[in-house]
């Protein structure tokens, strides 16, 4: 009988060393939450394959608005977040949410519209252009998802002392930016775009055109961020720790600078870390 029950021991041994091996080899997860312009853009297609070439981490991609992809890290539902609302952001900090909070890089926000442009707005300053879409009651299309983009049109709005929202021209997509360019366009009306997502489906759109652009209230920066695992208990805060880490590495930002240049001429992001 003994010699049995030690074939049997020795045999669950062998089956636990087996299973344990092959837990340790598995590839883990993390996910990321973060805004629909970095993957509309196309950028993350092009860094998250290396990342986890790099670490044997997989990456579960949520695209949202930024007002999501921080409520997500505000409940602990995201390991980390790629976002650019610096000032929604800092209220995470604060709260301690949010930690490791560090700047990746920028790119800018344009006003773009149908070539006729029916508001007379092309090369206007910016509280100009903003005056006369309103008083000329032109076609305006909105996220209106309280992203990042549809953060700082809010401000653009608040500084032009105007409020169109109920109004007939105004309309919300709740959308993400490629679909609301999309809109947008088959509207002929005005829209508030970061640069990247623009450029990236430009081909798509002949007659809309820059008409505002240079302001320095259109700078718009991304930073990433892990989820505090000692406040979210279930957050994987090791290895957000190490996505961060990858973000603000000198391989990460040469991507970052040469990222667009050979399609559309110039990057689509600008390197921008601490």
């Amino acid at each position: 009988m003994r010699p049995i029950v030690i074939t049997l021991l020795t045999l669950i041994t062998l089956i636990s060393t087996g299973c344990t091996n092959q837990t340790s080899e598995s590839a883990s997860e993390i996910i990321l939450a973060t805004t629909t312009s970095t993957e509309d853009s196309g950028l993350l297609d092009k860094l998250i394959p290396m990342f986890e070439e790099e670490h044997n981490i997989n990456v579960k991609t949520i695209a949202v608005g930024t007002g999501q992809a921080l409520a997500m890290g505000e409940k602990g539902e995201a390991d980390v977040l790629l976002t650019h609302a610096p000032e929604a952001e800092e209220e995470l900090v604060e709260s301690e949410d949010v930690i490791n909070r560090k700047r990746v890089m920028y790119n800018d926000f344009i006003i773009i519209g149908p070539q006729e442009d029916p508001a007379n707005i092309h090369g206007e300053t910016l509280g100009d252009a903003m005056e006369k879409i309103y008083e000329t009651s032109s076609a305006f299309t909105s996220r209106g998802d309280d992203s990042g983009t549809h953060k700082k049109e809010l401000t653009l709005w608040e500084s032009a002392n105007r409020s169109p929202f109920n109004e007939s021209w105004y309309d919300e997509t709740g959308q993400g930016m490629g679909s609301t360019l999309q809109v947008g366009v088959e509207r002929e009306a005005y829209l508030l775009t970061d640069r990247a997502t623009y450029l990236a489906h430009k081909e798509n759109f002949d007659d809309i055109v820059i008409h505002v652009e240079g302001d320095e209230r259109l700078f718009n920066i991304y930073h990433v961020m892990q989820v505090n695992d000692e406040k979210h208990s279930h957050v994987n805060g090791t290895e957000a720790q190490l996505f961060v880490e990858f973000m603000v590495s000198t391989p990460v930002q040469a991507v970052v600078e040469e990222f667009g240049i050979d399609l559309y001429g110039q990057s689509l992001f600008i390197p921008y870390t601490e």
